[in-house]
């Protein structure tokens, strides 16, 4: 029943990713449509509602933790996990290069084991490395197709003149990178057996597709909204309710919505404040990745401390 699901999404995020693309290339020359602050604004959006949502239920998981280490206050977890939310924004402000560049490997990893966990399991060491591998993707491909786009994003982001001329002069390394990606993919539809090797083709194709059309922060969206977050929820309401999806659905609805519109809130509250040294583009950027490596860090903390446990038990 799931893997159905499963099958159906990335069918219709593949189909959606065409539309949306023939419909971008058909109304290029409309400025309504070209316009970067409403495009900006959309983005920011889905992100703050779509994106977040998926990791709204980091609360609930804690019962878990909470339980193995005998902790019965609640706000402990969450004075923890907003401290290093906190962390992770204060040390960015100091060491830019180094944080984004943690948050892109982390990110990397986080987005190869969780887009492909659905079809496998496996944990060996090389396992891991072809996480990391195939979730580069992400990273490399708008590196390839927006290079200059992209690299501007990573300058806001406080990326170092120096690690931006070395990308301009190590060029070659972004194409070894991808093909790598393409390789990831290769590497777990092997491992699966070749079983369903369909969903991880129109993963790949669809992540091309929408870096070759679209800018690298629609493109992201796009990915981070209707495929990663998606699929993950997908997976929580299955867990919620293993017999009747439709109600799981419902179940992680009621208990996503409070998190994620305080976290969208804290959003705001941040662009607000920051608009008062920066201009829209650069705010909006530095809030949606600033603000998800912020969410991202404890979330894989969190996730780890549960798994470990449980594998201890």
């Amino acid at each position: 029943m799931i893997k159905k699901i499963y099958g159906k999404h990335i069918f219709y995020f593949t189909l959606f990713t065409v539309v949306l693309s023939v419909t971008t290339l058909l109304t290029k020359n409309i400025s309504y449509f070209t316009s970067e602050t409403i495009i900006l604004f959309i983005c920011l959006f889905l992100i703050l509602s779509i994106g977040i949502s998926h990791g709204a239920l980091d609360n609930y998981k804690a019962n878990k933790l909470l339980k193995i280490y005998g902790i019965k206050n609640k706000v402990i977890f969450f004075a923890i996990y907003i401290c290093i939310s906190a962390l992770v924004i204060f040390i960015w402000s100091f060491y830019g290069t180094y944080s984004l560049l943690a948050f892109l490997l982390v990110a990397s990893y986080h987005f190869g084991l969780e887009d492909t966990s659905f079809l496998h399991k496996g944990n060996s060491f090389l396992d891991q490395i072809f996480y990391l591998i195939k979730g580069s993707l992400i990273v490399f491909a708008p590196l390839f197709f927006h290079f200059d786009e992209t690299l501007k994003i990573f300058e806001t982001l406080m990326l170092s003149n120096t690690f931006i001329t070395f990308l301009e002069l190590e060029h070659w390394i972004i194409n070894v990178f991808l093909f790598l990606s393409f390789v990831g993919y290769l590497y777990f539809v092997y491992k699966n057996k070749f079983e369903d090797f369909e969903v991880l083709f129109l993963d790949l194709i669809s992540i091309i597709i929408l870096n070759y059309i679209f800018s690298p922060i629609v493109a992201f969206t796009v990915y981070f909204c209707f495929l990663h977050s998606i699929r993950h929820i997908i997976s929580l309401s299955n867990e919620l309710d293993k017999n009747n999806f439709l109600n799981g659905t419902k179940v992680f609805i009621k208990k996503a919505l409070p998190l994620t519109v305080i976290t969208a809130i804290l959003y705001l509250i941040a662009a607000f404040f920051l608009s008062k040294y920066y201009g829209l583009t650069d705010v909006i950027i530095k809030v949606i990745f600033i603000g998800l490596a912020s969410l991202t860090f404890p979330h894989i903390l969190l996730e780890y401390l549960i798994e470990i446990n449980e594998k201890r038990n």
